[in-house]
């Protein structure tokens, strides 16, 4: 049997004796802001947490957060045990889908993080075809706004990121899966519906339907140039329930194209600018290709191969 790598003795002793249910709770009181945020999230008692860390912080020979009114924040020792836990959990969530790999096939769960109501039928074949290849690895797929989906990434608690940012400087890597355009739509009982094309301009009194921390800069950036949605009669963090403010009537708003096709070839909802003055944007994968788990790295070969089938920068045409 090959001999492992050289682990000194006091190293050795730590490692046997380390509870890595610690280290999740670590994790986890980094990863919520604070002990007693901890605490709720994990339907556990504040001195249970408080105690659980004190056993850490003994065990690892160092106090790993600063405590003080406004909450608790890393020590040195702190982001240093951060690191190297990330990196152990990495490990550990990739050790089924290693075992199965090394007996031919893929099992064990991809995490994918993804903004909302996303319409990329590239992505969806890739997934079917996946799931038809390796039926034992489960997807989980959560909808969160495009900053939550980096920072999950980053934080190694997704896998898979699909974005409409490119996370540069983040030591993230990012692939155009396809290209967005939003227009702007109002309900069947606006005065606008059924009209001519207007300019942005033109409309910057009209009460809006804002969507809040899911906006994509580019379409902030083209809402603040026009004077668009000063004046705001309702928001929601989906794009499904900002579309349906807007069709019932409680403002004008935006939506990317393929997102309202359906319900205006229904006679529901109704574009209100010329599609060459629409903002567009890319939407992006965004992983750590370095921590990629088996399962995750044949799912982003997946998705690649199917995307570069189609033309990412027109993929989502108005």
């Amino acid at each position: 049997m090959a001999s492992g790598p050289r682990i000194s003795r006091k190293g050795q002793q730590f490692a046997r004796n380390l509870d890595w249910n610690l280290v999740r709770l670590f994790l986890d009181i980094v990863r919520s802001g604070g002990i007693s945020t901890a605490a709720r999230t994990l339907s556990k008692q504040q001195p249970t947490i408080s105690a659980g860390l004190k056993r850490l912080e003994e065990h690892v020979g160092a106090p790993l957060f600063i405590r003080s009114a406004r909450g608790v924040a890393l020590t040195p020792a702190g982001r240093s045990l951060l690191k190297s836990a990330e990196e152990i959990e990495i490990l550990i969530s990739g050790m089924p889908g290693d075992v199965a790999q090394s007996s031919g096939r893929l099992q064990g769960v991809v995490t994918l993080r993804v903004i909302s109501d996303l319409v990329a039928p590239a992505f969806d074949r890739a997934m079917v075809a996946f799931h038809q290849v390796n039926p034992a690895v489960e997807i989980r797929f959560d909808i969160s706004p495009w900053r939550d989906v980096v920072l999950s990434v980053k934080d190694g608690s997704a896998d898979i990121g699909i974005a409409c940012v490119a996370a540069t400087g983040m030591e993230l890597n990012h692939r155009p899966l396809m290209r967005e355009w939003q227009q702007l739509y109002c309900g069947k009982a606006h005065p606008a519906f059924g009209a001519a094309p207007v300019s942005p301009e033109s409309i910057a009194d009209e009460t809006f339907v804002l969507t809040g921390e899911d906006e994509p800069a580019e379409l902030a950036d083209f809402r603040h140039r026009h004077r668009l949605g000063e004046r705001s009669g309702g928001s929601a963090e989906t794009l499904h329930e900002v579309k349906r403010l807007i069709q019932i009537g409680i403002g004008v708003g935006f939506l990317p194209t393929v997102v309202a096709a359906e319900a205006v070839e229904a006679g529901e909802l109704w574009p209100m600018l010329h599609p060459d003055v629409l903002p567009t944007y890319p939407v992006y994968l965004v992983t750590r290709d370095e921590s990629l788990s088996p399962p995750a790295r044949a799912l982003l070969d997946m998705i690649e191969m199917h995307v570069k089938d189609t033309d990412p920068d027109r993929s989502g045409d108005p």
